[in-house]
Parts: C-alpha cells; sequence; structure tokens
C-alpha cells in the first residue's frame, strides 16, 4: 500500500490491547486515529520517529513532578489538560509506541486504561519493528501544534495502587505480586539505578522480568506462552498485582496479564522508587525487604 492510500482506509475496532505494524501501517493517517510516542530516556531524544506521532512525554509532564517517586500519574485534572493539548478526542483511536519496542509504550497505555479510555492500543515491537520492516519515519518534528481535543478523564478505581494495597495483597492467598525488574535487582545482587533505594525485594513477591514476555526480536511472545509464564508463577490465583522499578514496567506485565485473559489486574505506581525507600526517625515504619532469588 502507498503511502498515500494509508489515510483512505478507516480505523475501525481495535483487535485488542496490541496491534502490529501491518495495523498501524494501513491506517496511519486516518481520521479520528491518534499515534503516541511514548518513548523515555535516550530513545526520548531519537532524531526519527513514526511519521504523524505526537509526544506521550512520560518524562515531562505526563508524570506529576511534584511526587515523590518518579512517573507517578497525574491527576485527573492534568491529565485531562495534557490529552486535550495533545488533540485527542473522546472518541478517538489511540496507538502508542516507544523506541525500545514494548517498553514505556505499555504504561502510556496503561495510564489512559486507568483514565476511563479503553480505545488505545500498544504498538507490537515498537519503533524497532517499525523500521525492521521497511516502513517510513520522519525527522522528530516540533511538539504538538494542533487543534485542542475534547478528551475528559473518568479515573477507574482499583488499576493504579499505592504500596499500603501491595502489603495488603501481599498477605492475600488469593492474589500474587509479581516484579517486573531484573533478577539481580530483585536478589538485591545488583544495585538500584536510582540512588539511595534498599536492594532486594518485598517478601512474597515473585519476579517476572519484563522482556521474559517477549520473543528475541522484541514482539510480545503469543497468549500461549503468555499464560504459561504467569501460570508457572501465580498456580490459580487470579488477582495480580504489579510492581517495577518507578512503575513503567511494571506496566509490561500488566500488558502481558491483559492479553493472557486476566481481569484483576493492577499496577503499583510508586513500585520500588517507594518500596525501597529506607525508613527515617520518627516516619512511619519501612516496607519491609528481603534480598535472595
Amino acid at each position: 500500500m502507498r503511502p498515500e492510500e494509508r489515510s483512505q482506509v478507516p480505523v475501525g475496532p481495535l483487535p485488542g490491547p496490541l496491534v502490529g505494524v501491518d495495523w498501524l501501517a494501513g491506517r496511519l493517517g486516518a481520521p479520528g486515529l491518534v499515534l503516541f510516542d511514548a518513548s523515555v530516556g535516550a530513545h526520548r531524544a531519537a532524531s526519527h520517529r513514526i511519521p504523524g506521532a505526537r509526544p506521550f512525554d512520560l518524562d515531562g509532564p505526563l508524570s506529576d513532578h511534584t511526587a515523590p517517586a518518579p512517573h507517578t500519574m497525574p491527576g485527573a485534572p492534568e491529565f485531562t489538560e495534557a490529552m486535550r493539548a495533545l488533540g485527542v478526542e473522546d472518541a478517538d483511536t489511540v496507538v502508542v509506541y516507544d523506541g525500545a519496542g514494548v517498553y514505556s509504550s505499555a504504561r502510556a497505555w496503561w495510564m489512559l486504561r486507568a483514565m476511563g479510555f479503553d480505545r488505545a492500543a500498544v504498538l507490537d515491537g515498537g519503533l524497532p519493528a517499525w523500521t525492521a520492516a521497511g516502513l517510513p519515519t520522519s525527522a522528530t518534528g516540533p511538539a504538538y501544534e494542533g487543534p485542542r481535543g475534547s478528551f475528559t478523564a473518568r479515573p477507574r478505581a482499583g488499576l493504579l495502587v499505592d504500596g499500603a494495597t501491595v502489603a495488603r495483597a501481599l498477605a492475600d492467598p488469593a492474589a500474587a505480586v509479581l516484579d517486573a525488574r531484573t533478577r539481580e535487582r530483585f536478589a538485591g545482587t545488583a544495585p538500584e539505578p536510582r540512588p539511595g533505594l534498599r536492594g532486594g525485594h518485598m517478601p512474597g513477591a515473585v519476579n517476572l522480568p519484563f522482556a521474559e514476555l517477549q520473543d528475541p526480536s522484541g514482539l510480545m511472545r503469543p497468549v500461549g506462552g503468555l499464560r504459561a509464564a504467569f501460570r508457572a508463577l501465580t498456580g490459580d490465583r487470579d488477582r495480580l498485582y504489579f510492581s517495577c522499578g518507578s512503575g513503567v514496567t511494571a506496566c509490561v506485565l500488566a500488558l502481558g496479564a491483559d492479553l493472557a485473559g486476566y481481569e484483576e489486574i493492577a499496577v503499583y505506581d510508586g513500585s520500588w522508587s517507594e518500596w525501597g525507600v529506607p525508613g527515617t526517625p520518627g516516619a512511619p515504619p519501612e516496607f519491609p525487604v528481603t534480598t535472595g532469588p
């Protein structure tokens, strides 16, 4: 399909929370489709992007910088304003990608879902899959300067949770808490990238590094493989809570669990950036930490 023909294909319904590059390529530029680049870190400064992508800036306005933990979810009024400033309408369909593959894009997808917006999906494999398919890119341009949108956040309770909720989940035999960090960070044998945090993990949590839900090319594993990965760690528990370093890659586990058919899933917004903070004299007791596998 030639680029000038792509905008003639209607968006139609999303096939699920994950779309492939062929699906997006056939609809790029279609009315009602908003494409977001949710890259973080070094990928945020990439020199190229998928044509028409708008910045979903998790290192910028789409995190609450007044909170002590990085990448904290902004409040509903702030999220509404950010989406309107990026031209999102309530009736739009949103696809999110990132420059690493499936990494921070899942965080943007989960934030939209937590704010009551269901017509959103992650691009499987992200920008690397797009370029590997020989699809076009454009130079990264200025910030979005188009018309404002009508988006209104309608927060859903329970999709993003706090440390007290996670502490209760750790004691609940029907729930499981899964940590998306590397095995070395989980065990406490590798230092945390954020200074001042304790090493190790929550007592009772299990480790599922987010990359283990992806194949060697960076695509999400098939549904059967995702189900097997979760069942191996959680058994018949069907209430799942996800944590990581700052609430970003925990959302990759949330995406995998959603694809695998789990319905009761939540992300710990503060994640290890909150749980791993040492206690201070006169403050509430610190969260418990253990080391080892």
